[in-house]
C-alpha cells in the first residue's frame, strides 16, 4: 500500500503518530517537490512555522507573498551568512515561534509548554545541514532538534517536526531512535537508479521483481553517491528532469516508516519505494521515466525459473550446423509456458539441444511459430569429449607423467 500520499496530505495524520519527519535530497535529486507539499498540505493545520535558512521562501510556496493564508509563517534567514552578516543565534527565533508564536525570546523565560499556542502545529527547518554549517558544530545542531522536537511533542495536539536535508554527518544521529523512536524518513532517487538496477543487476522494482531481492541490491547501490552522480550527470546522463521535462518533475521516493505498530504489537519498519511526478505521489508504473522496466516483462529470476513443460517454438530458423556432436538451433524467440502464456510476452534465447533431439527435426518441414518438440525433466549429467591435448590412457594412467 502507497503512503507517500497519505503523508503529504496529513503530515500529522499519520497513526501511530510521527512527530519527526526527515526529508533527504542529494545533488542528484532533490526532494523539493515534497517539501512543498508538506509546507501547504491539503489538510491544513492551526499553524505552519517555515524557516528558510537554504532557498528562498518564494521558491517553496506557491503565490507567496501573496498568499491569504494566516496560518502560515516564514522566517527567511538565506540572506544571514556567517562572517558577512551581524553575528545572530536563530536558535532563539525558533524556540521563541514554537513556544509563543512571537519572535519576542526573553533569555530568562524557561519554555513551559502550557503556554504554547493550541492546535496542530507544523515547524519546518530548510535546511538543518544549512543551520549546522551556520552553527560549525553538529553537537549544538543536535542539542537544539532535541530540545525543539521535545517541545512540540509535549503538545495536547498532535505536532511535527519536518527538517530538509541534504546527506551530511548529522543524518546517523538524526535517524537514531535515541531521538524520537518514531520516525518517517523520505529519501528522493533519480528515475535512472532503477532502470540501472534493472539492466546492469537485473533487480527490476516490484512488482516485476522480487521485493526481497530489490531491496538487498537497491540499499546498497543507492548508498554509493557518486555512482548515483554519474547515472544523472554522466555524458550518457538522463539529467534531473528525466521522463517529464523541465515542468514536469520525475522521480523515485524510498520511503522508510519506523514505528510502534497498533495494539500493542512490536515495534516495525516499512520500506516501500513510491514515485513522484510534478506536485503529486504517482504509481510507479505510471512514470515515463520507467516505462522501459516494465515493457522488459518478466525479471530474469522468473524466466530462469519457468516450468520445463515449455513448449519451444521456432520463430525463425536461421541455421541448423552439428558442431562437437552438439546442434546448435538459431532462432529468434521462444514462447513462456502455459501458465503465463496469456501475457504474450516473447524473450530472445537462443537454445543449445543434443544431436539426438536435433537429429528428429526435420528442419525443411517445420514451420516459422510451430512447437517442435518439449522440454521435459532429465537427470544432470557431465557430458565431455577429449581433444588433442588431453592425455589419456585408462591401462597405466599415471605412465606418462613426468615426475
Amino acid at each position: 500500500m502507497a503512503l507517500l500520499p497519505f503523508i503529504v496530505a496529513d503530515p500529522s495524520g499519520s497513526r501511530p503518530h510521527q512527530p519527526l519527519i526527515l526529508l533527504q535530497s542529494s545533488t542528484s535529486q532533490t526532494c523539493l517537490p515534497i517539501l512543498r507539499s508538506l509546507i501547504q498540505p491539503a489538510k491544513r493545520p492551526a499553524q505552519t512555522l517555515l524557516f528558510c535558512f537554504l532557498y528562498p521562501s518564494a521558491s517553496l510556496i506557491a503565490d507567496w507573498p501573496n498568499t491569504l493564508d494566516d496560518s502560515l509563517k516564514v522566517f527567511d534567514y538565506t540572506e544571514r551568512i556567517p562572517g558577512y552578516s551581524d553575528a545572530h543565534d536563530s536558535r532563539e527565533d525558533i524556540l521563541a515561534a514554537v513556544h509563543s508564536g512571537t519572535l519576542i525570546f526573553p533569555k530568562e523565560t524557561i519554555i513551559s509548554p502550557q503556554t504554547a499556542p493550541p492546535g496542530t502545529l507544523h515547524v519546518i527547518i530548510d535546511s538543518i545541514d544549512t543551520l549546522a554549517t551556520d552553527l560549525a558544530s553538529d553537537s549544538q545542531t543536535y542539542k537544539f532538534i532535541r530540545t525543539l522536537l521535545a517541545l512540540i511533542m509535549s503538545r495536547s495536539q498532535p505536532s511535527v517536526l519536518i527538517l530538509h536535508l541534504l546527506r551530511c554527518p548529522l543524518l546517523p544521529i538524526l535517524t537514531q531512535i535515541h531521538l524520537s523512536p518514531t520516525l518517517t524518513h523520505i529519501i528522493a532517487h533519480p528515475p535512472s537508479l532503477l532502470t540501472h538496477l534493472a539492466s546492469a543487476y537485473l533487480t527490476p522494482p516490484p512488482p516485476s521483481g522480487a521485493t526481497d531481492k530489490f531491496w538487498s541490491v537497491f540499499i546498497l547501490v543507492s548508498e554509493r553517491v557518486h555512482e548515483s552522480e554519474i547515472l544523472v550527470y554522466g555524458s550518457d546522463g538522463s539529467g534531473t528532469c528525466s521522463g517529464g521535462g523541465a515542468d514536469l518533475q520525475e522521480f523515485v521516493v524510498e520511503l522508510t516508516v519506523r514505528g510502534i505498530a497498533a495494539e500493542g504489537r512490536k515495534r516495525g519498519i516499512e520500506r516501500t519505494i513510491e514515485g513522484w511526478s510534478g506536485t503529486r505521489p504517482e504509481n510507479l508504473q505510471r512514470l515515463d521515466a520507467l516505462k522501459s522496466i516494465w515493457s522488459r516483462g518478466k525479471s530474469s529470476d522468473e524466466v530462469s525459473h519457468l516450468a520445463l513443460d515449455s513448449i519451444i517454438v521456432l520463430s525463425n530458423i536461421s541455421e541448423a550446423t552439428h558442431r562437437n556432436s552438439w546442434c546448435i538451433l538459431q532462432f529468434e524467440t521462444y514462447s513462456i509456458p502455459r501458465e503465463i502464456a496469456s501475457t504474450g510476452s516473447l524473450y530472445p534465447m537462443p537454445m543449445k539441444v543434443s544431436s539426438a533431439a536435433c537429429a528428429t527435426i526435420d528442419l525443411n518441414l517445420v514451420s516459422a511459430g510451430e512447437p517442435i518438440f518439449s522440454v521435459t525433466p532429465t537427470k544432470g549429467a557431465i557430458l565431455y569429449e577429449p581433444d588433442s591435448a588431453d592425455d589419456i590412457d585408462e591401462d597405466d594412467p599415471d605412465e606418462d607423467l613426468d615426475i
